[in-house]
């Protein structure tokens, strides 16, 4: 049986990703002791009725795929989500002070004789470099930041349960930092991350459906 996933990521799940969905195998028990243990697709041992072992791709047309999640740990709770955010943008914000310190970068500062937009400017490119940067090194390496780690969370591709690729985790960290860094602040961060709350059924915020990915708990 082919074990390709279904278009979507657009990439093969390593064969060392522990978190990868296997596909099922019949009697042989190929994927167990996975930690998704996907069970066999379909009634009566038939394969699924809308392609691939893995159920199809969620954004894909044709039909109606089956469930993208069978076989994952359960989504992760919006509030832990949250939680682990901030605990992820404290972090970096003490490094980003800490290099916006050392080089005399410093907030916007305005008075009646001087606006010093290029200070303002510096800082959020700082800010944007350094949030991308880590989200990406992270989410890419493990599925998971600090914040995520120490709640138990973890970031995994919609369509095959592995572990984002650095594409992927690069698409999903612009659209959630740059408004942040640039404009939007923490207006953006609370309308992105809290999309999460009310979407169905995938509880995603808007970078998770930019770059096709879940966060689920690994507890």
């Amino acid at each position: 049986m082919s074990s390709e996933p279904p278009p979507g990521s657009g990439q093969q799940p390593p064969e060392d990703d522990p978190f990868r969905k296997q596909p099922p195998s019949g009697d042989t028990g190929a994927g167990a002791g996975s930690p998704y243990d996907a069970p066999p697709g379909g009634q009566g041992g038939q394969p699924p009725p809308y392609g691939g072992p893995y159920g199809g791709d969620p954004y894909g047309g044709g039909g109606y795929p089956a469930d993208p999640l069978a076989g994952m740990p359960p989504l992760a709770d919006s509030g832990k989500r949250t939680l682990a955010r901030i605990i992820d943008m404290v972090l970096v914000a003490v490094v980003v002070w800490l290099l916006t310190w050392a080089f005399r970068v410093s907030e916007l500062d305005v008075n009646a004789d001087d606006v010093d937009y290029g200070k303002s400017l510096g800082q959020s490119l700082i800010a944007a470099l350094l949030y991308i940067g880590y989200d990406t090194f992270m989410i890419s390496r493990s599925g998971q930041t600090l914040g995520k780690k120490w709640l138990g969370l973890r970031v995994a591709n919609l369509d095959n349960g592995s572990t984002p690729s650095v594409q992927t985790a690069l698409v999903r960290s612009l659209v959630l930092w740059i408004p942040f860094a640039f404009c939007c602040a923490c207006v953006w961060t609370a309308i992105c991350g809290g999309w999460s709350f009310f979407d169905k059924p995938y509880k995603q915020g808007l970078h998770d459906k930019a770059a096709k990915t879940v966060v689920v708990s690994t507890r």
